[in-house]
């Protein structure tokens, strides 16, 4: 989850008490929260480095909170404060709307067709008048900083940019075009630069080099113009030094580029929510439009408010508690979420603001309820229902077929679910393209590319390791192997296999044809017959030709077995003959 640093008396200044650290602590348990650390610069610099590195640290105590992962507006100082105002009763919730300019002057972004071949998604708003300090500044700029971790997902579905409006014109336009025809001066350089010379510039700056694969390897580079061609930003890289905000900034002009629409609207609500307290009119957000590729004008921020009607009696069963209809209407309205009894005194309607974007079902008012009502003050009660644990059918098989292939002489192996491409394709003979494998967006090693989609493998590299022990090796792995499938909602579905691999001198097909007779005759399936198990000759590159066998079980197959190709063996940096055989278990259930 989350953590957000605060300054503890900056934080009791807005919250209007001064508490103790127990206090302090009790209250966040209270909200939902954790106090997890009570530090400061200077302890961390001692911590990290050593007694007498923190000369001239600063030793103001900051209080490091957790936040869950889906409570976005608790990721500054502004929403937490808030949050915690209203829940002590001592302020309402503010309500949150979107207002035309003044001027009647609506700012307004177009967006371009060529975005489609990188980001084609854009939103903007505008926030009027605003006035920032230090303490503030810093606050708006940490929780970009925060939602680019979070909910933007390290900028790769959004990234937010934030401009000084005063210094530019309106209206702007977001296009795509090649690298080596942008340029423009970054944030924090005295120089104008080409994208293609950002790229190389930043290839070795820690703070920007992991989002450059982001859009490093695609034709054409995202970039935000104003009227007069002056580049606001790159996104989701670096924002353009000419529109920096500062603290004199008043008027800030928010873009949030995205590959997914409703996050960009997510993360603009959050930004305007959170810091539309510091407008001339506090807690409203001037209207931005922007014009789609298609020509359709859509106006942002959306701020939606949306009302659920809950039944109090089942929550009351729910959360194990009773809780009288008006009072759980009070706790809601505690949580933000401003309630009242329906007519018939037996429902609650529930406004949703949109700064609680992680209210998506009955059961997330369900536990702002127990929040609200305390979780200490919940009796401990015995269910009235009984449940009886039992493991589920193909978890049972595999146990049991553990138990007898064990018997049968072989030693159980587990091996990792992920792989590299070459470990499931190159070196067993076949193409990536042809194994329907689950791919790693990003992977951290080479090691780790994609899920396994057959056990195989994982086995022959467990031999390699263990190639001084005295032979035979016998080995097999009962374990899940991952497919691509579209028609799941995932997109991939797992399968329960089960490999064997006898490593010796000679082959000994005979040990793994018997190992295959002696799992079909556990499971009871017969040799032969319509209901029964057969071997066909098979064509699989992994094994040597005319030493191969598809198995084939009540008219489908199921697997093959056989002898291992040398140059599969060579491949795995072996040098003895392997015969293996992989079979799904899902049949037998």
């Amino acid at each position: 989850m989350p953590t957000i640093s605060l300054k503890r008396d900056e934080l009791f200044h807005a919250l209007g008490k001064t508490y103790t650290d127990e206090e302090f602590d009790e209250l966040c348990f209270q909200y939902g929260l954790e106090l997890d650390e009570v530090t400061s610069e200077k302890e961390q610099i001692e911590r990290e480095k050593g007694v007498g590195k923190a000369v001239g640290a600063s030793e103001v105590v900051e209080y490091k909170i957790e936040i869950p992962a889906n409570r976005y507006d608790l990721l500054c100082l502004e929403g937490l404060v808030r949050g915690l105002l209203v829940f002590l009763e001592k302020e309402k919730a503010p309500f949150y709307k979107t207002v035309q300019p003044v001027n009647g002057k609506v700012q307004r972004l177009v967006i371009q067709n060529s975005t489609a071949q990188v980001r084609p998604y854009c939103v903007a708003a505008v926030l009027r008048n605003i006035k920032f300090d230090q303490a503030r500044y810093d606050s708006f700029i940490d929780l970009q900083d925060k939602l680019h971790q979070n909910v933007c997902r390290r900028r790769t579905l959004v990234a937010i940019g934030t401009h000084d409006l005063d210094t530019l014109e309106g209206p702007f336009s977001y296009e795509a075009l090649p690298p080596s025809d942008i340029k423009f001066k970054p944030l924090g350089q005295t120089k104008e630069f080409t994208a293609v010379e950002l790229m190389e510039l930043y290839s070795g700056e820690s703070h920007l080099k992991p989002y450059l694969h982001i859009i490093r390897d695609k034709p054409v580079y995202p970039v935000i113009y104003d009227k007069n061609r002056v580049v606001l930003s790159m996104p989701p890289i670096i924002n353009g030094e000419h529109s920096k905000i500062t603290l004199q900034t008043r008027n800030i002009f928010i873009e949030c580029t995205a590959t997914d629409q409703a996050k960009a609207s997510l993360v603009l609500d959050m930004m305007v929510t959170m810091f539309s307290s510091y407008c001339e009119q506090p807690f409203t957000v001037e209207a931005a439009e922007v014009v789609q590729p298609d020509g359709t004008v859509k106006v942002y921020p959306d701020l939606p408010y949306r009302k659920e009607v809950v039944n109090s009696d089942l929550i009351c069963r729910q959360v194990g508690a009773k809780i009288d209809a008006k009072d759980m209407a009070r706790m809601l309205t505690k949580m933000c979420l401003q309630s009242e009894v329906c007519q018939d005194g037996e429902n609650v309607e529930v406004t949703i603001p949109p700064t609680r974007a992680d209210i998506l079902h009955q059961c997330d008012i369900m536990e702002d309820v127990a929040i609200g009502y305390g979780f200490n003050n919940i009796v401990k009660t015995i269910p009235n229902t009984n449940c009886i644990a039992e493991q589920f059918p193909i978890n049972k098989l595999s146990d049991l077929l553990r138990r007898d292939v064990a018997a049968c002489g072989f030693t159980e192996v587990l091996t990792f679910a992920l792989c590299s491409k070459a470990d499931i394709a190159d070196k067993l003979g076949k193409k990536i393209e042809d194994t329907k494998a689950v791919h790693i967006a990003n992977p951290k090693t080479a090691e780790f590319q994609v899920a396994r989609t057959t056990l195989l493998p994982g086995i022959l590299k467990t031999i390699f390791h263990n190639k001084g022990m005295s032979l035979p090796l016998r080995l097999f792995e009962i374990s899940d192997v991952i497919y691509q499938d579209p028609s799941k909602d995932v997109g991939a579905r797992n399968e329960r296999r089960l490999c064997a691999v006898n490593y010796n001198r000679s082959s000994e097909f005979e040990v793994i044809h018997g190992l295959l007779d002696r799992v079909m005759q556990l499971v009871e399936v017969p040799f032969g017959g319509p209901m029964g198990y057969e071997l066909e000759s098979g064509d699989d590159p992994t094994f040597f030709p005319g030493r191969c066998a598809k198995i084939v079980c009540r008219g489908k197959v199921i697997g093959t077995l056989g002898v291992l190709h040398p140059d599969v063996i060579t491949k795995f940096e072996l040098n003895m003959p392997c015969a293996a055989m992989e079979i799904s278990v899902e049949p037998f259930l």
